[in-house]
């Protein structure tokens, strides 16, 4: 069964593996690096259809130099993901992935906190032309935009992050939720009109500040907005030493009984953690979910979270767009999304 999986961290490592800063001071390579839990091979051999790429500087990242390592993050994008293997496709709006032949993988850039574009709002519209088509406003960390879920301020938004909000709905960009504080959360909830939480779980499971609590989970449903569950054992409970895919698929059902089981998905946040979930250690285990799923759920709701409640979600198609006699229900049941195996 086909995935589409909201968040990696893939450009972050083969950015710091050009500068030097680990993997014995060599590149790595896209399409086949063992370092790479999202390598091209790996995304293959799991299914992935199409594979979210998130742009994301650390916090200590000069003010001055920030732009410039997001670009290189770009640039990193179209020459080592895209350029080294043909088969991977850049989705530059939301309906290419209508177009993907069977052999292709469909590459979405994201942005994970407004940190590259400070107060620059020519550089946000830059980015947008460049293909971004997610933004979280904020990492962990407060910005220019928002306090984020690690602030112990606990602010909201900005006006330059209202303004932002709505830049993002007039060009049909998600407004990712995952990393805001909690203020910063129900003031996306009045403002966006396409929320995405692409990387995190259920706090009633496991009480972390990234993690959403049931009064948010509901209003994101409310909102028509997806939640996608993240891979991050510290996510998923509180004991780390062994976490099964039994403990992720808990937070689905909890999601599920606050009536979320059309708008639930996969973030796996692959490269941006360094311990994983048993049998699901990096793209190529994607399979392995799916089976567990399908021990518990109908074959058409795992479809769901594998990659039809996204597809059903995506900004500016109406839920069900296209459905006209079932058109876009059909397509999706047939060609590229066609079950095999």
């Amino acid at each position: 069964m086909h995935i589409i999986d909201t968040h990696c961290d893939a450009l972050l490592k083969l950015q710091l593996a050009k500068r030097g800063r680990f993997f014995q001071q060599e590149p790595l390579h896209f399409t086949d690096s063992e370092v790479l839990d999202t390598n091209f091979k790996r995304l293959q051999a799991g299914g992935v259809k199409v594979q979210f790429f998130a742009i994301f500087l650390y916090p200590d990242v000069p003010s001055e130099e920030k732009w410039q390592h997001a670009l290189e993050q770009v640039d990193l994008f179209y020459t080592e993901v895209l350029g080294k293997n043909p088969s991977m496709k850049h989705i530059k709006k939301w309906e290419d992935i209508d177009r993907l032949k069977d052999d292709e993988i469909g590459a979405v850039l994201t942005l994970e906190g407004a940190d590259a574009f400070g107060n620059d709002l020519m550089k946000l519209r830059q980015l947008y032309r460049l293909g971004v088509l997610s933004i979280g406003l904020t990492w962990n960390n407060a910005n220019l935009c928002a306090d984020g879920a690690g602030e112990p301020r606990g602010g909201g938004l900005t006006l330059l992050g209202k303004e932002v909000v709505q830049l993002n709905n007039e060009h049909r960009v998600f407004t990712d939720v995952s990393h805001l504080s909690v203020k910063g959360f129900w003031e996306v909830m009045e403002l966006a009109d396409y929320p995405m939480a692409s990387h995190s779980n259920a706090r009633a499971l496991r009480d972390h500040p990234r993690n959403l609590d049931d009064e948010q989970a509901k209003a994101m449903f409310a909102k028509n907005g997806l939640i996608d569950v993240v891979f991050c054992l510290d996510f998923i409970k509180e004991d780390t030493s062994r976490v099964e895919i039994s403990d992720l698929i808990k937070h689905i059902d909890h999601f599920c009984g606050l009536g979320g089981v059309k708008q639930i998905g996969i973030g796996s946040d692959f490269d941006g953690i360094v311990s994983h979930i048993h049998d699901l250690e990096n793209a190529s285990k994607f399979q392995n979910l799916i089976n567990e799923l399908q021990k518990h759920y109908s074959e058409d709701e795992v479809a769901g979270f594998a990659y039809r409640n996204f597809l059903e979600h995506r900004p500016g198609l109406r839920q069900g767009a296209m459905d006209d006699g079932g058109q876009f229900e059909r397509k999706s049941e047939v060609g590229i999304w066609q079950k095999r195996g």
